[in-house]
């Protein structure tokens, strides 16, 4: 059905189909039991099709029962009574008509039946569910096996009208016609007997629809227009149709995928919506526009391409995500790499939960073997330094030793989705893909585990997820990323307690601030209240420049930007961070 319909109506040509034999019988059981003895007798599909007039009375039995609203009968008159009962109950339940008025057809041509269940491209939408195997009882069908042969396609018009509306659904269904071994004919089940593109793993039922908006703008109602990173979002939600101000929604009849892929594919418009009007994105224009200045000044060095996101952290909204080169795919949102040492926040998040202080003890050796040896970007050994010390000047060795001691296999990203959300499905707006990051649980080899205490191994980001652990430190609760008010948030299992808070701040602060922290330099005349970061440097590619990480926040405000080959993190992604942290969150 095409989008904004308000009636499908498939005509066909009416050609029995009369297929040859082959097709073997099979049991039909009563609802009374399982034996001759016990309950009514079984009947079977035979591979005779059936007559023209045997086909259209069985066609008329069961449409009138299910018009009337005698579902049980209904399915009793279909080859499968247990699965088209669930069906049919699951039609009346979620599509709710007011009244249904089901008049028999004639027969159908295999080519009209294919027309009307091919979507808008032409494609099949449906498919025909399935037939059990000779002799095998009916609740034994498999989903997806072969239509029967001896099948007779019959037609019938479907008005379907609904309570407080003068809109009137009229569609064609379909109906493919068996014959039984008592003599009578019946409905072989499929989903399209319920609507043509209705298939298997699919459901019918209804939902909010709007009309589109006039125009998608930023928070504060500022328009988007110029702001061209955003172009491929705005597109979407300027021809969307299923998000938008309840009030403003109207009702329509959609088909559904179980597994939650793809769209809604719209049937019918049982209420209409009210006239669009602008739609608002949580983004700042002004953010925007200092993010997007910002990634193209960090992608000038390598021109690899670069991302950035900014987040809200006292309410999880996006307030900007930009990306260079323009026309490349979305790094902010779409990034699967390694974060480097951005993530040792959250090992430093297990290391303080493991009982180590700031103050505590944590060698710092200039390498470190595990099979495979580690390094740091300085020389020497620093055996005296303190945890903060290490997270300071980004020591290597020191986490990934202390980390193996310190940590259970897992606990790293036990730590990431419970704290952190990471690991937990994101949904930022309706229409919007991500990707989510990745920690790998236990099962690891000790080489593995060693580097992604230090951001590398198997361990996979995007400024989106690591904005988001900013976000979470800045704030103390983690709060899941939104691009749209009111979209539904995942929760964390538990809040960082205040001891490690405190002292996950004081660590951060110190990065930014020491005049041996890693980004002190770059972060030269910001301050805040709140005001704390972490630079990364990541391997990808053997031989290749490293990426350039950084996230950090400033006074509710989080950013994290990743600069591909940009090398280290002070190099391009802390720069990039800065000047959008200079503009900061005006709310």
């Amino acid at each position: 059905m095409r989008q904004g319909a308000k009636a499908a109506v498939i005509s066909a040509v009416a050609v029995a189909m009369l297929a040859g034999g082959g097709y073997g019988a099979y049991a039909l059981f009563g609802s009374g039991g399982s034996s001759a003895a016990a309950g009514p007798k079984q009947r079977t599909v035979v591979a005779e099709p059936p007559s023209p007039e045997l086909a259209a009375t069985g066609e008329k039995e069961f449409l009138d029962a299910w018009a009337k609203g005698d579902l049980d009968a209904a399915s009793k008159a279909t080859d499968d009574p247990a699965t088209a009962l669930a069906a049919l109950t699951a039609f009346r339940d979620k599509v709710k008509p007011s009244a249904l008025t089901l008049t028999p057809g004639a027969a159908a041509t295999p080519a009209a039946f294919a027309s009307a269940t091919a979507g808008p491209s032409g494609a099949p939408t449906a498919k025909p569910s399935g037939s059990p195997s000779p002799g095998a009882p009916a609740s034994a069908a498999p989903s997806a096996a072969a239509t029967p042969t001896g099948q007779v396609m019959m037609n019938f018009k479907s008005k379907v009208e609904f309570a407080g509306t003068t809109n009137v659904w009229q569609y064609t269904g379909y109906a493919g016609m068996v014959k039984m071994s008592d003599g009578k004919a019946a409905v072989h089940w499929a989903p399209t007997v319920i609507h043509p593109h209705l298939g298997p793993g699919e459901t019918i039922t209804t939902q909010p629809v709007f009309n589109p908006p006039t125009k998608v703008t930023d928070r504060k109602g500022q328009s988007l227009a110029n702001l061209h990173s955003l172009d491929q979002i705005v597109k979407v939600f300027q021809s969307g149709t299923s998000a938008g101000d309840p009030a403003d929604a109207g009702t329509g009849v959609v088909i559904t995928n179980d597994a939650g892929k793809g769209k809604p594919e719209p049937l019918f418009t049982v209420v209409d919506p009210k006239p669009g009007k602008p739609f608002k994105l949580t983004i700042d224009a002004t953010l925007q526009a200092a993010a997007e200045k910002a990634v193209n000044d960090g992608n000038a060095k390598a021109n690899k391409g670069a991302g950035l996101v900014a987040i809200e952290p006292s309410t999880g909204n996006i307030l900007a995500i930009a990306g260079a080169p323009l026309g490349g795919y979305n790094i902010g949102l779409l990034g699967a790499t390694a974060p480097g040492s951005t993530m040792k926040i959250i090992t430093a998040t297990g290391l303080l939960e493991s009982g180590l202080d700031t103050t505590s003890t944590m060698p710092c050796p200039e390498t470190f073997t595990t099979g495979q040896t580690y390094k740091n970007d300085f020389k020497g050994d620093h055996l005296d330094n303190t945890l903060m010390q290490d997270f300071t000047v980004s020591c290597n060795t020191a986490f990934i030793k202390q980390g193996l001691t310190s940590m259970q296999s897992g606990q790293l990203a036990k730590v990431a989705q419970d704290v952190y959300g990471i690991g937990t499905p994101w949904k930022i707006a309706p229409g919007i893909s991500t990707v989510d990051g990745s920690v790998p649980g236990p099962g690891q080899t000790k080489d593995e585990t060693a580097g992604e205490f230090m951001g590398q191994g198997k361990v996979l980001m995007n400024p989106l997820a690591m904005a988001s652990v900013a976000a979470t430190v800045e704030s103390g609760q983690f709060k899941q990323p939104i691009l749209v008010e009111g979209q539904q948030q995942v929760q964390a299992a538990r809040q960082l307690s205040p001891d490690v808070l405190s002292k996950l701040r004081a660590m951060m602060h110190s990065v930014v601030t020491d005049p041996s922290g890693t980004a002190t330099p770059v972060m030269g005349g910001i301050s805040g209240t709140q005001f704390g970061g972490k630079t990364g440097t990541a391997e990808t590619t053997p031989n290749a420049p490293t990426n350039s990480w950084f996230t950090g926040y400033r006074d509710n405000l989080a950013v994290c930007a990743e600069v591909l080959q940009g090398g280290f993190g002070a190099d391009t992604a802390a720069p990039a961070v800065a000047e959008v942290l200079k503009v900061g969150n005006a709310g």
